[in-house]
């Protein structure tokens, strides 16, 4: 799967940080049916998947706009309720 994704942050201190990435989600065909299944998606080790992306950040909030000017690559996981991310910016 190609992912094309776009969604805005809300940090602990109330600020927006817009957020897009692109990258790629990889599921064995043997894993495809507990991937789709919510209640066994989240006991699936994110080593079995392959799921990598290259965020960037958008904030006018001064606090972080260091954010807006950063490379990052990240690896994405399945928790309940959701997507959570590992996220390293490149230096």
């Amino acid at each position: 799967m190609t992912l094309d994704v776009r969604l805005t942050l809300r940090t602990h201190d109330d600020a927006l940080v817009y957020m897009t990435y692109s990258g790629r989600w990889v599921v064995p065909p043997d894993l495809r049916a507990d991937i789709a299944d919510p209640s066994e998606r989240r006991h699936i080790a994110p080593a079995r998947y392959y799921f990598r992306t290259n965020p960037l950040f958008e904030t006018g909030a001064k606090q972080y706009a260091w954010l807006n000017d950063i490379v990052c690559v990240g690896s994405g996981y399945l928790i309940d309720g959701g997507i959570a991310y590992k996220i390293a910016q490149v230096v």
